[in-house]
């Protein structure tokens, strides 16, 4: 939908020529013939920019400006003025923060440049009070839920960050919420109108991720049957997220840093760069200076994308956020599961505040959504939960319970992971795929690691059986 422009002259000629000359720049048109008329159509109609004689009867330019800001509108507005007054204006602008002046005859050309440039003023102003809105109830902010410190300051960093252009650089452990960031961010930026489009850069076999991204030519490797776009063009004129850029092959790093830096794209077998407008935000469950250090991630990459950074904390260091996250998330439920679930039972609450979440936010809200089905409406209570949140007896590997190990000074590395893994793998009733988003690896790695532990064990059971007497 076109922006609509209010135009204000006592001079119905030259208020017509205006307002035909703005109509045909594809804007909406409203015409008022004094300060008083525009305060009434202002009142019923939604205006995104004003353009306003000074000189009127009843209530002219001076006093609507006056008037507005005493009511705290903020609508962009551009003085027209006539020849020999133009310091006039000047002081207008000034004195009474109007957007611009505009000097009589109009211009198209002039009125063209200052009329896209009051719109996107107008359109931070309504995302910035839409941002505060949001950020003064109750600690939300989309589908984002706290009121911890630590969230408190995500929150300030979306708010600074959103209305710009800036890359942003989001961490955090697995299941904290880093891709409701990057939607936050989309959503209060000026390409919330356009597309936003995720990639898991984990997920993807090397040998697909570049065409996943940049898109590729009919017959440009065996199986590409027709020519497909990439990420980079489906996500043209909105938000992309690159998450889990980690796991990004470093050969493909390079190809995004040119990306990047030129903005065009170059599908697979083609010749030709496509520009591409997009706005680039990066996502890593790793420690980025690890990651450099490991050689997994490319230092230049990371301070390209690193503009701003956004660290989520776990749901262990926010555990007083849990029941209003829980109560959330049941409002969602109710509705996806045609539930009528009302409330969580405090002592639900206090086994939730006692429980490390090791999947956090995410597991969360499958324990959550379990629950609710289970209880389907009233009150959910702790026989709603899963069995994982009853305490179990210590085990060989010194479990204090299903989530939670014991660990005596002097034990090796090697033998702490080995025990947690196993851990985790019990927690998640032996689902590898989980149990590798949990304790931070790729699945590849977690079975390299359990392959390794099968070894030992029956290289263990070898020499026990070569050593027994016969």
């Amino acid at each position: 939908m076109s922006a609509h422009i209010l135009v204000v002259d006592d001079n119905a000629d030259e208020r017509s020529d205006v307002a035909q000359m703005v109509a045909s720049l594809g804007y909406q048109i409203t015409e008022a013939a004094d300060g008083s008329e525009a305060l009434r159509k202002l009142a019923s109609s939604q205006i995104n920019v004003i353009l306003t004689d000074l000189v009127m009867p009843r209530m002219d330019g001076i006093a609507l400006l006056r008037d507005l800001a005493a009511r705290g509108d903020k609508t962009p507005t551009i003085v027209l003025t006539g020849c020999g007054s133009i310091d006039h204006a000047i002081s207008v602008v000034h004195d009474l923060n109007a957007f611009w002046f505009l000097e009589k005859p109009v211009r198209p050309g002039v009125l063209r440049a200052l009329l896209e440039r009051a719109v996107q003023q107008n359109q931070l102003l309504q995302q910035a009070e839409l941002l505060s809105n949001q950020l003064s109830y109750q600690g939300v902010l989309g589908d984002l839920i706290g009121d911890s410190p630590s969230m408190k300051e995500v929150f300030s960093i979306i708010r600074q960050v959103a209305p710009t252009t800036a890359s942003v650089l989001i961490t955090g452990e697995s299941g904290t919420g880093k891709e409701l960031v990057a939607r936050a961010i989309h959503s209060f930026s000026r390409r919330a109108s356009g597309p936003f489009v995720a990639i898991n850069c984990a997920a993807l076999p090397e040998e697909l991720i570049e065409s996943e991204m940049f898109g590729h030519e009919k017959g440009a490797f065996t199986g590409a049957v027709e020519r497909r776009a990439g990420c980079f063009e489906q996500a043209h004129g909105g938000t992309l997220l690159l998450d889990e850029i980690g796991d990004m092959p470093v050969g493909t790093q390079a190809k995004l840093l040119r990306v990047l830096e030129e903005s065009k794209v170059r599908r697979l077998g083609s010749t030709q760069a496509s520009s591409v407008d997009v706005r680039v935000l990066a996502a890593t469950n790793r420690r980025p200076q690890t990651a450099i250090q490991d050689n997994r991630l490319r230092e230049d990459l990371f301070y390209r994308l690193n503009v701003f950074h956004i660290d989520l904390p776990p749901l262990r260091q926010r555990k007083n956020d849990i029941p209003a996250i829980a109560a959330g998330l049941i409002r969602d439920l109710n509705k996806k599961h045609s539930c009528r679930v009302t409330q969580i039972a405090p002592d639900v609450i206090a086994r939730f505040q006692t429980y490390s979440w090791p999947g956090n936010v995410r597991e969360l809200r499958n324990v959550v959504e379990r629950a609710t089905i289970v209880a389907g409406e009233g009150e959910i209570q702790l026989r709603h939960l899963p069995g994982s949140f009853v305490p179990q007896p210590p085990g060989p590997v010194q479990e204090e319970s299903r989530d939670t190990l014991s660990i005596r000074v002097g034990e090796r590395l090697e033998d702490i992971e080995r025990a947690y893994i196993r851990l985790v793998l019990n927690y998640t009733n032996n689902n590898k795929t989980r149990t590798a988003e949990v304790v931070g690896l790729s699945v590849r790695a977690l079975h390299y690691k359990l392959n390794a532990y099968e070894e030992d064990k029956s290289k263990g059971a070898a020499a026990g059986s070569d050593s027994s007497p016969t």
